[in-house]
């Protein structure tokens, strides 16, 4: 199994799977004996599966991937068949990941999946049906859905980013689909919909419209009526919101993270207490683990989208990787202590 250390090589890898391979990305890190466990499955069955080319991709090394693709925990398996399918697994489950392979196995067999028999094959009304099944199940992922261009951390042109601050600022959740990363569902949307352009946002699996659209409504108030329409209780969110306030408040140096800074379940975790630990500067740790709804919740309260996450007086600070990088200038102590 190849191995996988920089954005160019995963780029190459993962275009064998225009080629009528299945490509699996497997995300994994030295220090997770779940993710020996997996590889030790994984060249098994690579043995007898010359249609699946499996990649182990080194996590904490490729921060813009994990980030690319919302990856958060070792082990992660992102599947890609042809140019637009990919599917995402987490955790170290063989069953489950064997009936996965089963699964996309029998596409490799059924759906034309190559350049080559895209390009042999006449387009076929079941295939449109299918895109058009997708397009469906899309849109109804969550009570309000965004197809933008980006991701609501980085938005990619500036309309889908006015989007983002519109929906932010009425403080309700909201799932996105990054139109960029798959040009079926680019293309479609547009026909399926009858409109031309991106971003796009549905209420309850209706086309609002574009950012035109949706400022005009903001400023007319029916935005918001829309909004709580959806089903989303915008005074639960604030409360959720105010618990989270509470929190990142609760220590002058607060840090999020996977587990404790006695046993942390993750490298990212385990690396960022050696760092503060080395200052000698006190903090207190909430384990985000063990409530769901904070891990959730505070990827979108501070726009930071992974874990670990530090703040300094309730201000975020950031990850890890910002971390290292004040440790390494020397300005790590004085952000601490809020002197900067």
């Amino acid at each position: 199994m190849e191995s996988i250390k920089s954005k160019d090589a995963f780029d190459k890898a993962s275009t064998e799977s225009t080629k009528g391979f299945m490509v699996v990305h497997f995300f994994a890190a030295s220090w997770s004996p779940e993710c020996t466990q997996m590889e030790g499955v994984i060249k098994e069955l690579a043995k007898d599966s010359p249609k699946i080319k499996f990649y182990k991709v080194e996590a904490e090394e490729l921060e813009e991937i994990l980030l690319q693709f919302g990856i958060t925990s070792v082990p992660t398996f992102l599947f890609l068949l042809g140019k637009s399918y990919q599917e995402k697994m987490v955790g170290a489950d063989p069953p489950r990941f064997l009936q996965k392979i089963h699964e996309l196995q029998k596409k490799i067999d059924t759906a034309c999946l190559s350049d080559r028999d895209s390009k042999d094959a006449p387009t076929s009304a079941k295939d449109g049906a299918s895109l058009e099944d997708r397009l469906k199940k899309l849109i109804a992922q969550e009570p309000v859905m965004l197809f933008m261009k980006g991701t609501p951390e980085e938005a990619r042109c500036g309309f889908s980013r006015k989007a983002i601050e519109i929906l932010k600022k009425h403080d309700v959740r909201f799932g996105s689909f990054d139109i960029l990363s798959d040009n079926d569902v680019r293309e479609g949307l547009k026909k399926f919909s009858d409109w031309p352009s991106y971003p796009q946002l549905y209420i309850n699996g209706e086309l609002i419209g574009g950012v035109d659209i949706m400022s005009q409504m903001d400023e007319s108030g029916d935005l918001e009526e829309a909004l709580k329409q959806a089903g989303d209780n915008l005074t639960g969110r604030g409360s959720l919101n105010s618990r989270l306030d509470k929190l990142i408040r609760q220590a002058e140096v607060m840090v999020f993270m996977k587990g404790d800074p006695q046993t942390p379940r993750c490298g990212f975790s385990r690396t960022l207490i050696s760092i503060l630990n080395r200052t000698g500067i006190p903090y207190k740790t909430f384990d985000i683990l063990s409530d769901e709804e904070v891990r959730q919740g505070l990827k979108t309260y501070s726009n930071w989208p992974t874990y670990p996450q530090i703040y300094v007086k309730g201000d975020l600070i950031g990850g890890v990787d910002i971390i290292q990088q004040l440790n390494e200038a020397g300005d790590l102590v004085a952000t601490l202590k809020g002197e900067s």
